[in-house]
Parts: C-alpha cells; sequence; structure tokens
C-alpha cells in the first residue's frame, strides 16, 4: 500500500469546499477544506460569530451544507438514519435543557437507545456500559438526582457521560469545559486524551480557552469570519499574527516550558479610549472647573 492509501484510510471525516449561508448573500462558512483522522483530537477555535458551532454541527450530521461535500468513512453523516448515525457519532451541545424530568441514570442510559432492541429493554452490558460512562466522568455519586437538580457543570459531564455510553466512532463537543472549574476541565480533557489512546476515539471540539486548546490538542483549526485562516498543530496556528488578526485583540504568546506547546495571554488595551465627552476623563470623574 502506498502512502497515499495509508493517508486515505486514516481519514474517518472529509470537508470538500463546504460552504454554509443563512441569507443570498451572507455566509456562515466558505470554502471549508479539512481532513480529520482516525483517533486525532481535533480543535476549532475562532471569535464568537465566525461560523464554529455550524461547522460542528454539519460535521456531525445535524445539518446539510448548501453546497460541497462531507465525508465520514466515505458517507453522507446527514444521510444516515438516525440510529446508524447515533452509533457513528455522539455530540454534545455547549448547553443541554433541564425540562425532562429524567434522573442522570435515565439520561446516561438514554445514550444506549442506539442499541436497544424493539422491545428497548437494556441488556446487562448496557447497564455496564452505562456506569462505565458514569464513572469516567465523575458523576456516578449523582445518578438518583434530577438533572435539574444539578450545577450547570454537574449537567455538562452527565452529558458528555451520555454521548460515552453510545460507544461512537467520533465524538463532537461544542464548549464541553464551558461550564466547569479548573480541576474539571483538566479532568475531562485527560479522559479524552485517554478515550483516544485507549478506544482510538476521534474527537473534535469547539473551545475558546486556546491555551487548553493548544495543551491537548494535536490540531487545530482557526476559523474567522467564517473561513479556515489556517490549520495543522497548535505551534504553527497559535502564533501571534494570525490570533491578534483573528481576534482583533492584542495577545502575548510564549512557549510553555513544561509542555512545550504555545500558551497565550490577552493584553488589556490602553485605557485612553475610554474617554468621552461631556467634562468626565476616563475614570468617571467630573474635571475640576
Amino acid at each position: 500500500m502506498d502512502g497515499n492509501e495509508q493517508a486515505h484510510d486514516a481519514t474517518i471525516l472529509s470537508l470538500h469546499a463546504v460552504v454554509k449561508g443563512f441569507g443570498p448573500d451572507a455566509f456562515t462558512l466558505r470554502e471549508i477544506d479539512l481532513e480529520i483522522d482516525r483517533g486525532q483530537v481535533f480543535g476549532i477555535i475562532g471569535p464568537n460569530g465566525s461560523g464554529k458551532t455550524t461547522l460542528l454541527r454539519l460535521m456531525a450530521g445535524l445539518q446539510r451544507p448548501d453546497s460541497g461535500r462531507i465525508l465520514l468513512d466515505g458517507s453522507d453523516p446527514a444521510a444516515l438514519a438516525p440510529r446508524e448515525r447515533a452509533r457513528r457519532v455522539a455530540y454534545v451541545p455547549q448547553e443541554s435543557s433541564t425540562s425532562f424530568p429524567y434522573t442522570v441514570d435515565e439520561v446516561v442510559l438514554l445514550g444506549r437507545y442506539p442499541y436497544l432492541g424493539r422491545f428497548g429493554f437494556e441488556r446487562p452490558e448496557d447497564l455496564e456500559i452505562a456506569r462505565w460512562a458514569l464513572e469516567v466522568t465523575e458523576t456516578a455519586r449523582f445518578g438518583p438526582r434530577l438533572m435539574g437538580e444539578l450545577s450547570g457543570g454537574e449537567r455538562q459531564r452527565v452529558i458528555i457521560a451520555m454521548a460515552l455510553a453510545q460507544e461512537p466512532e467520533i465524538l463532537f463537543l461544542d464548549e464541553p469545559t464551558a461550564f466547569l472549574d479548573i480541576k474539571h476541565q483538566v479532568r475531562i480533557h485527560n479522559l479524552l486524551i485517554r478515550l483516544r489512546e485507549e478506544q482510538n476515539l476521534t474527537v473534535v471540539s469547539v473551545l475558546h480557552d486556546l491555551t487548553m486548546a493548544s495543551t491537548y490538542f494535536d490540531r487545530l483549526c482557526l476559523l474567522a469570519e467564517g473561513r479556515a485562516v489556517e490549520t495543522g498543530p497548535p505551534s504553527k496556528v497559535i502564533r501571534y499574527s494570525l490570533i491578534k488578526e483573528a481576534y482583533g485583540t492584542e495577545v502575548y504568546i510564549d512557549v510553555n516550558g513544561v509542555t512545550g506547546r504555545p500558551y497565550i495571554i490577552p493584553l488589556p488595551e490602553p485605557i485612553g479610549n475610554l474617554r468621552r465627552s461631556g467634562g468626565e476623563d476616563d475614570l468617571g470623574e467630573q474635571k475640576s472647573l
């Protein structure tokens, strides 16, 4: 087998000239070309409104592009039957509804739905996988509690447990650690790395924390105004000129002496631009007459 064939076999998800719009002359995404390898931990970064969540939903088959092609192991994910897609793809949104009166145990067992028989009864192996998902996300102690009783961070970990219970080939996450404290942010990212190493799970995640993205992810795609500005390892994407232009703000970027990867510190802007007319200075104090 030659190198080209090997590279093709390694690719689990590919996007070719993908376009998604929200009006006749307005586009969320423009001409996106990406390839994601099996077992890769891939991050999507970019400023608000750059199209990150739309791109994630397109990849997961929850939306269709206006033009272009998306292939999951050679198939259009949006064309798969819902049960088949749920066996291959799990999607964790940024926020989850708390209106349903289900316990944590019941919610995680919902992840086994694609594998249940016609009568919908859980088998011993379904219960075992659900227990495993609860344990690895450190949510087993919440089992009998209602979802509405949990904090935002606790609820998010339960939804991740439900996604893991699906045993997907590829896991899509939209800001999975947005509501978590730093301890659980680190533990969730460590868990994703472990699942990649032990189960060859492919992970695609939208992130706002650029240092976390740089620390834990194999490759990153930087979006800005609906375009993929740069794609590659963190050292290629987390660069001063790219980040400053994409986010429109001043940053300091250096290499972490422990991880060998870039880290980012946002820098404050001069406060002189806060001055306003009407006899007040920058701090809002009345000028002396």
